[in-house]
């Protein structure tokens, strides 16, 4: 099955011809009124993605209420792991300057100075150390494996508190020696990155800031350790994501009933846009009357994740079942828009001045440098994207300029540089006939690579005007296919549902519209 990291093209796990069809069968399902239900869509399922359901709302309890929050993170955590290749745990580090941290430091300080003062008194007191290295002694055993019987011995002996106490009230204690061996141990069990802190950690003289270091350190090892599980455990969740994810969802839907109803309005609106489009096209002189319009639920589907990458992820809620990929979906769309500005760039320059730098490559690639760079981040609300537009419409009549008195010819007269600026500013107007070309075009090559069965190894055709933007677009191509496919896998049979009841509802409604409409 198709997996992406963060930022990366798809990974080498790839969807079977089974797998990719299995979806596609259980939406051809659809066409028979009578077709049983998905095997693993229960009756509280299918109640709950029912478009217009009249039994009235269940109560749902507090526990409920927790044990859906439950699977919902475990079901997140476990999605993550698998499709993000750079996913990792890192260590929670407050703001230096911010309330919790410096009241975190103050604790930490205030307790490392209480146990210097009783190392330090005559005679030393010695519970609170001996409390240290027991907290010590079980990080370092829940660091080995089931097999390291000679290394745990070894620690359970070295660090047995009960003679370690006997030792201190006779006097006889060694703290150092103690944290000499505790550091030995942990440059055996540390990963080679923590090489240096160990290094360190010998050089420490103070038995407070070893000790101190040496808890610092423990918590990066823990962190080591439990990111080499999650890489170890990748493999695994990734060949059964699909069931894992579709079964936690069920769970959620039998405690949730309205897990579904974000999904079912976005379904909806596909079909409603379908309906009305069928509608146009009977009523267009000369078509032919067709007396029973159908829709294809795969094509209302796809519709559906073609809204995706224009959907405002900072006012719009997303559909229930795209909740776990909401992030990834949002830095394509974004990256998409980055590429459609320049796409625009380019074919503007093309028709303006294209006669005159034929030939030259070099000059589109510098210019597509320069929008890209200037062109970051500008899908904040704080991004002035007419100002931008304008520096790029100079810059690039600069390089044009420099690029024709290269080749002995005249420089672009005012008139025609304020032309290309000024049609470079009016890209950001609504409805500009620029940027609509290139976004119908954008639509119809994401809408192509999700009609195909695998797009990773044969990639549709870059319509025109696209080239200058067509690697970086085959990528999120690749990656937002690759989301798309994965996520048909998991909750195809949930569309499924909830396509059945929409469609033959919606279609009796639409052709009821369409013959009131022509009589």
């Amino acid at each position: 099955m198709p997996f992406n990291g963060e930022k990366q093209c798809v990974g080498e796990d790839q969807p079977s011809d089974s797998d990719s069809s299995r979806f596609s069968e259980s939406m051809a399902s659809l066409s028979d009124y009578d077709c049983s239900r998905q095997s693993f869509t229960s009756d509280s399922s299918s109640k709950s993605s029912s478009p217009a359901s009249t039994s009235p709302p269940r109560v749902v309890t507090f526990d409920e209420v927790m044990a859906a929050a439950r699977n919902l993170s475990n079901m997140t955590l476990a999605h993550e792991i698998a499709v993000n290749e750079n996913f990792q745990l890192k260590q929670d580090a407050l703001p230096e300057n911010s309330l919790a941290g410096r009241v975190r430091h103050i604790v930490h300080q205030a307790f490392w100075d209480v146990l210097e003062s009783e190392l330090n008194a005559e005679p030393p007191e010695y519970e609170h150390a001996i409390k240290l290295f027991e907290e010590i002694r079980e990080v370092l055993l829940s660091f080995l494996t089931p097999g390291g019987n000679r290394l745990r011995n070894q620690i359970c002996e070295v660090l047995d508190t009960d003679l370690i106490r006997q030792q201190a009230e006779h006097s006889a204690v060694d703290i150092q020696a103690l944290a000499n061996y505790v550091i030995s141990t942990m440059g055996k069990l540390c990963a080679p990155v923590r090489d240096d802190d160990i290094r360190e950690l010998k050089a420490t003289c103070n038995i407070v800031d070893v000790l101190r270091q040496i808890f610092h350190v423990l918590d990066l090892m823990k962190m080591d350790m439990v990111n080499f599980t999650i890489r170890s455990l990748r493999p695994h969740l990734q060949r059964q994501l699909v069931d894992y994810e579709r079964t936690k969802f069920q769970e959620i839907l039998e405690e949730t009933p309205s897990a579904l109803d974000q999904t079912t309005e976005w379904i909806k609106e596909s079909v409603h846009e379908e309906l009305l489009s069928l509608s146009e096209t009977a009523l267009t002189p000369g078509a032919k009357n067709s007396s029973k319009p159908s829709l294809s639920p795969t094509l209302v589907l796809n519709n559906s994740y073609l809204k995706l990458l224009q959907w405002d992820y900072q006012k719009k809620e997303l559909p229930e079942t795209l909740m776990t990929d909401g992030a990834r979906l949002q830095e394509l769309t974004e990256k998409l828009n980055q590429l459609k500005m320049i796409a625009c760039l380019s074919l503007i320059t093309n028709n303006m001045v294209g006669a005159m730098t034929e030939g030259l490559p070099e000059l589109a690639i510098r210019v597509k440098k320069i929008s890209a760079v200037l062109l970051e981040g500008m899908n904040k609300e704080t991004f002035n994207l007419k100002e931008v537009l304008n520096s790029i419409g100079v810059q690039t009549c600069v390089e044009v300029n420099k690029t024709l008195m290269e080749r002995g010819l005249p420089a672009l007269n005012a008139e025609v540089q304020a032309n290309l600026v000024g049609q470079f500013s009016s890209i950001e107007e609504e409805d500009n006939p620029i940027w609509s070309l290139i976004e119908k075009r954008i639509q119809l090559y994401m809408k192509s690579l999700l009609c195909l069965p695998n797009p990773q190894k044969c990639m549709p055709a870059v319509p025109g005007g696209l080239t200058v933007v067509q690697q970086e677009l085959e990528v999120l191509g690749s990656q937002y296919a690759s989301i798309v496919n994965l996520n048909k896998q998991v909750y195809g049979p949930f569309y499924a549902n909830i396509l059945r009841k929409l469609l033959f509802s919606e279609e009796a409604t639409g052709k009821a519209e369409a013959s009131s409409s022509t009589n």
